[in-house]
């Protein structure tokens, strides 16, 4: 399970995505100045600039979005009837600008996102004109009337625009919030919203499921998510907690799939190791082993009984894994035949951070606990065993594994959107992560 926490920020730059785009058009009804009657044709935004926003929370609702200080400058036609009629171009600046619109967030059937205008209000503080035609004179004579007018008919029509720009350019990129991610052939991500987010006048609560699962054969975890106490941090713009039930979910979606199974032949071990896998080199260890099967090539299966789980506490994150070792002798017409099995419990410690969004990780061997389970070539002290058992899962099996934890996991951002100042505090059960927000 996992959770974003999101404290209110102001100052942010709005997307573009809420900006009206130049050569929108607008189209304004007619307007009576006593005897005089004008109407302007329509209307073609070529400037708009935002020095100032701030998002608020709206309890129980979502997002406030407040603009102030903006300036449109815009080009347009009109039309004028005064005894005989003339037509003309203007250029109409807008300054002063303050918008404010209430966004109500929401969830879809498939577990994205939804946005849509819950209000929307719209003020001008000043109108300046500038027009070209016969009746120019007439501008300055009712320039009060004529202000008063520009500024209604485009208050008139601000709201309507960006409540249009919510629904066809801010609705489409929260879609694009990722529901899965496939991480390779075996597995996926579950990101999926588990309902609603929870907005209150302190923060924006988004629940995501955060769940690993097979590809081909997808199956409930026999586990349960535990539950994400987020602290009430303030020093950075988002919060979210991954908790430890999202990295179980991965152990048990490969374990699922049998990925956690390899074999370790001699064409593997570097040459000028000590010891070697056949018989005459692990006869020294076990002198009845190459009494038994005397030259001989071995092979070691290593596999882990059961689904790994990482505990996640303040401060640590560690994992300990039981891992299998069964040897086999390999005959001339390659059949095997069992040697001995060894169970391993081991102690790796986990290191997380973020990469370009992404979640990645490194294995650190701790300690390893040997125990013969059962043996075909008779009874043997496992300590003998210890240093080529500690190579092989040093230098062949972690760096494999991290290799592949270095490409690591995607976090679910929507496009555009970038982490900066990312920080990570292990909790009980889960990691806490905070960063700045950039878009861009």
């Amino acid at each position: 399970m996992t959770s974003l926490h999101s404290s209110s920020c102001c100052g942010t730059t709005i997307p573009s995505m809420l900006q009206q785009p130049k050569h929108d058009r607008i189209i304004l009804k007619s307007f009576n100045w006593k005897a005089i009657v004008a109407s302007i044709l329509s209307m073609v935004i070529r400037s708009f600039q935002i020095p100032s926003s701030q998002i608020s929370l709206v309890p129980n609702v979502g997002l406030k979005l407040s603009i102030s200080g903006a300036f449109i400058q815009v080009d347009g036609k009109w039309n004028a009837h005064y005894l005989v009629s003339d037509k003309g171009n203007f250029d109409l600046k807008v300054e002063g600008l303050s918008i404010s619109v209430g966004l109500q967030l929401g969830s879809d059937a498939s577990g994205r996102p939804t946005i849509s205008s819950s209000d929307c209000s719209c003020h001008i503080s000043d109108v300046k004109i500038h027009v070209s035609g016969k009746f120019r004179w007439l501008v300055d004579v009712f320039h009060k009337s004529i202000d008063n007018a520009l500024r209604k008919a485009i208050e008139g029509q601000l709201c309507p625009v960006v409540t249009q720009s919510i629904t066809n350019k801010l609705q489409p990129l929260l879609q694009t919030l990722p529901v899965t991610a496939q991480i390779d052939h075996v597995a996926a991500i579950d990101y999926s919203l588990t309902g609603p987010p929870t907005v209150t006048a302190q923060s924006l609560d988004v629940q995501l499921k955060g769940e690993f699962f097979d590809i081909a054969h997808r199956t409930t975890p026999p586990f349960s998510p535990p539950p994400v106490p987020l602290p009430a941090e303030q020093n950075l713009m988002v919060y979210f907690g991954v908790s430890d039930y999202l990295f179980n979910t991965a152990g048990y979606a490969y374990y699922s799939a049998g990925k956690f199974e390899s074999y370790i032949t001699d064409d593997m071990i570097p040459k000028n190791f000590s010891v070697h896998l056949n018989t005459s080199s692990f006869g020294i260890l076990i002198p009845q082993l190459s009494k038994m099967y005397p030259n001989m090539p071995m092979i070691l299966k290593i596999y882990t009984p059961s689904a790994p789980f990482l505990t996640i506490e303040p401060g640590n994150l560690t994992t300990s894994p039981i891992v299998a070792i069964q040897a086999y002798v390999q005959f001339p017409n390659a059949s095997l035949a069992p040697l001995f099995l060894l169970n391993l419990t081991t102690t790796v410690l986990v290191k997380v951070s973020v990469n370009s969004g992404r979640i990645v990780g490194s294995l650190e061997l701790s300690r390893i606990k040997m125990e013969l389970v059962h043996s075909d070539v008779g009874p043997f002290p496992v300590g003998i065993l210890n240093t080529v058992v500690n190579y092989y899962i040093s230098s062949i099996i972690l760096p494999e594994v991290n290799e592949i934890l270095q490409k690591g996991y995607p976090l679910p951002l929507l496009d555009h959107i970038q982490l900066t100042d990312v920080i990570i505090k292990p909790s009980e059960h889960f990691l806490l992560f905070g960063a700045n927000v950039q878009y861009g």
